[in-house]
């Protein structure tokens, strides 16, 4: 081991207790998941997650006051910084989550210096060692099962090898629904169940209302996934709902769009390993995201994009669609992103300012997104080579938040953005959709719009061209600048006119307040697209309706949760009332 400086050591190795004290932590409020989910403690499940959320700050600005603390030396000597990035690479050569806290590093380093001097001799933009490739089956994350006794005795199997404390339902009925619908489903052509195989990750995925059994079937050299969401009937029993087992359903279910998993996952890298052999075309960084390891998403998504621009020459351009007031949004044709970028001044009639706007995308990040809003990860002194941005993208940004930039011939550093999944705004799908399409596009708006109010957010400027549509075709909220939790919202019904001038006029004739919202003019938000409008009505003219709302608020006021299924309702297993034999 090379020779570094005590002083160096001492910092290594006050960061490198912070984070197994983190991950420590951060496994506790995990482990209590479990419980939540069987005393169906929904309050408590909201409450965790924020928790957990706020947990890795909180711990970073510990260690960071730590490291200023255990040396007498000017922690603001970089030459002190990259011996002691040295040593914590030689510290966590064995560590089992070496990549985890090589980004934990990462973020004590940013805080210390505000996020400048981002270079690989300073911290970890490149991993210290290559990926581990040892087969999986090597370690015991997940439990094998055969079809040489049956179907129904291994799926029996798996549902008893699942502890939890509360009983099934009816175990019996739950499997004969999943073996139903695996032999209608993907075992059609399956001659002989002895030679299935399926892999159950051990531990269990809990999120918001649901507990998910994650596997794969393996047979005929095929990978198929294996979901089994179970929820609490709110009686002391557990059921199974549904069994999700194509790609496009586990990645929806693993989507961007949606809370992160509480799911106990000691090494996170083989999680992710196992989870891309039924999701291959989900990125690292998604299902680290997806696991809660958002940090670290956010490393792998930077680690990632740095490799693309390297394989890749075209330049990042305007994002196509109707430009904001408040972002300036941009993207790279050949990557699935966008790069958000707040206005140094918003265009009338935006009233909101940059703090504010910062405050609503932290909103978001800690809410329940439902799988209604798009998951965004904020980043500071992002850097960019100045000959991959078009003339129009520079001279917009130029022109709209020259604040942001900070540039020379080669470089362009945007000092604050957000990234986000791109999709195809909701107004210009609607141009090209069909009759069809425009009718499924309008009953997933609704939806989303419904969703996201029975999660008390209130979407604000509910325009076409604040949603988008993800290439599964779900419509997804991702403009917040207006956002807020319904519950602050006060709804009602526009007062009758009670002149004719009063109806003429172009102006309101009564007093709108700023919590005001009159659903009757929703819609104005279909102007130009009776199709489009005609469709939204037909299945969703209940929004129009200030009791609809007030309704919701009541519910919410009261403590109530809804279920939000990342899954068709018509998926759901039918369910016979669970009743006793008399005797």
């Amino acid at each position: 081991m090379t020779n570094h400086s005590p002083t160096a050591r001492r910092i290594a190795k006050t960061i490198l207790n912070g984070f197994d004290a983190y991950f420590a932590d951060y496994q506790n409020i995990t482990l209590g998941a479990k419980a939540r989910f069987e005393t169906a403690s929904w309050q408590a499940v909201h409450q965790a997650n924020k928790e957990r959320i706020d947990l890795y700050k909180t711990k970073v600005m510990q260690v960071l006051k730590l490291v200023h603390a255990v040396t007498s030396k000017d922690t603001t000597d970089l030459a002190i910084w990259r011996e002691a990035r040295a040593t914590f690479a030689q510290l966590i050569a064995n560590h089992s989550n070496y990549e985890i806290a090589e980004t934990f590093f990462n973020s004590v380093f940013c805080n210390q210096y505000k996020h400048a001097h981002i270079h690989d001799s300073n911290i970890f933009v490149k991993p210290s060692r290559p990926p581990d490739e040892k087969p999986l089956r090597d370690y015991s994350i997940y439990i094998s099962y055969s079809g040489r006794d049956g179907l129904e005795y291994m799926i029996e199997d798996i549902l008893n090898d699942y502890g939890f404390s509360v009983p099934w339902e009816d175990l019996q009925r739950d499997v004969d629904n999943i073996c139903r619908a695996l032999r209608e489903g993907p075992l059609t052509g399956l001659e002989n169940e002895k030679q299935l195989r399926v892999d159950m990750l051990e531990s269990v995925f809990y999120r918001n209302k649901a507990a998910y059994l994650v596997g794969r079937m393996m047979f005929g050299g095929q990978v198929i996934p294996l979901l089994l969401p179970c929820l609490n009937n709110g009686r002391g029993g557990v059921f199974v709902d549904t069994v999700l087992y194509s790609n496009d359903s586990a990645s929806i279910i693993f989507s961007f769009t949606r809370s992160y998993f509480m799911v106990d996952a000691p090494i996170p890298s083989r999680f992710v390993r196992f989870l891309s052999t039924i999701m291959p075309l989900k990125e690292r960084s998604e299902l680290y995201n997806s696991i809660g390891f958002h940090k670290h998403g956010k490393t792998e998504f930077y680690r990632h994009i740095l490799a693309h621009m390297k394989v890749s020459n075209d330049k990042f351009i305007i994002a196509p669609g109707i430009k904001g007031m408040v972002m300036s949004v941009f993207t790279l044709p050949s990557y699935p992103v966008v790069f958000k970028v707040i206005k140094d001044k918003f265009d009338r009639p935006k009233t909101v300012t940059e703090e504010i706007v910062r405050e609503k995308y932290k909103f978001v990040s800690r809410s329940d997104r439902v799988g209604r809003m798009a998951d965004t990860q904020e980043y500071t002194n992002f850097i960019f080579y100045r000959n991959r941005f078009s003339e129009e993208l520079l001279a917009e940004l130029q022109e709209v938040a020259p604040s942001k930039l900070v540039m020379d011939d080669k470089w362009i550093i945007i000092k604050h953005l957000y990234v986000e999944r791109r999709m195809e705004p909701l107004n210009l799908y609607l141009q090209h959709a069909s009759d069809e399409e425009t009718r499924e596009a309008m009953e997933e708006y609704g939806n989303a719009i419904k969703q996201l109010a029975a999660a008390n957010i209130f979407p604000g400027d509910m325009l076409l061209k604040n949603f988008g549509v993800t290439r599964h075709g779900r419509v997804v909220f991702y403009d917040y600048d207006e956002l807020c939790p319904l519950t602050d919202c006060h709804f009602r019904k526009i007062p009758e006119a009670r002149t004719a001038e009063q109806e003429l006029s172009d102006q309101p004739w009564y007093t709108v307040d700023e919590a005001d919202v009159f659903p009757e003019e929703f819609r104005l938000f279909f102007s130009g697209n009776p199709v489009a409008r005609k469709a939204f009505e037909d299945q969703h003219s209940d929004l129009y309706d200030y009791r609809y709302w007030q309704r919701l608020q009541e519910r919410i006021r009261a403590g109530h949760i809804e279920s939000a299924f990342p899954y068709r309702r018509k998926w759901r297993f039918k369910r016979r009332s669970h009743r006793k034999p008399k005797g």
